[in-house]
């Protein structure tokens, strides 16, 4: 099975870094992500869209909903990734998992705790993980830290985002214990000390986060590792980069330029042992 146009400019337009990083994948598995995020992407855009397109979403998920009991919906996107959660074995609550979590965007604007936050990254992040680790055929001795690596690239997705996710009215990010009353570019500018404590506080978590998922890392066979790690590296240059000057993200959307990511994942070709 070949995976659609549709499914390649999808996951292309949707994230810069992991469909560059993919590109790297054997052919075999670059085609079952790019089916992977082709489903997660369209029903992502559903709920970021302005204005959000309500109808579509829960559309998107009956004809889910029809395809995981193998019938054919007609669309490419739900009946290929339908396909895919059968052959590779993905527990049906991971898919409702992420779906549950893309519907709270449809109402849910904000976020009061870290572990408030970590229930929609379940969902949003972490079973991507986890489709991926049944995607390159790893062993459940990987589940684990597949979860903490969604887990990192989402928060620190979060903290890229904070002006993009304000426009969509949302905060991710808790403000518990940071004497800020909001999180607008306004009120960092008014506190500046608040607000470098505050981004130091969550890019402390995702660097926490991040560093046990990389302990997977040598659970993960060379030729599926080059990809994942070059992903991962580039999701630290970001952390970095929004340390250096934490108003940055007030200003423009810090991401890695297509030539980084592949200067990239040639040194980790070059430098990763087999």
């Amino acid at each position: 099975m070949e995976t659609t146009i549709t499914q390649y400019e999808t996951f292309k337009a949707g994230s810069k870094t992991y469909f560059t990083s993919s590109l790297f994948f054997p052919n075999e598995v670059k085609r079952d992500v790019f089916i992977l995020y082709g489903f997660v992407r369209v029903a992502d855009d559903f709920v970021d869209a302005v204005p959000q397109d309500r109808d579509g979403f829960f559309r998107f998920r009956e004809l889910w909903q029809k395809a995981r009991v193998e019938k054919k919906t007609g669309n490419s996107i739900v009946d290929d990734f339908a396909e895919l959660h059968r052959r590779k074995g993905f527990q049906p609550d991971w898919v409702e998992a992420f779906l549950d979590a893309m519907q709270a965007d449809l109402s849910k604007k904000n976020y009061e705790s870290v572990d408030e936050t970590l229930g929609y990254i379940y969902g949003s992040a972490e079973v991507i993980g986890l489709f991926m680790s049944r995607i390159m055929g790893l062993s459940d001795e990987a589940l684990p830290y597949a979860r903490l690596l969604g887990r990192s690239m989402q928060y620190i997705n979060f903290i890229r985002d904070i002006k993009e996710d304000l426009r969509l009215g949302r905060r991710y990010l808790p403000l518990e214990s940071t004497g800020l009353s909001e999180l607008s570019e306004k009120a960092a500018q008014a506190n500046p000390s608040a607000f470098a404590s505050f981004m130091g506080r969550h890019l402390a978590l995702y660097r926490e986060w991040q560093k046990e998922a990389e302990k997977g890392f040598s659970l993960i066979p060379r030729r599926y590792r080059i990809p994942i790690k070059t992903a991962s590296d580039m999701y630290n240059w970001t952390a970095r980069t929004i340390e250096q000057d934490p108003m940055v993200v007030f200003s423009r959307k810090v991401k890695p330029t297509k030539g980084r990511i592949i200067l990239r994942a040639v040194a980790n070709f070059l430098r990763e042992p087999a």
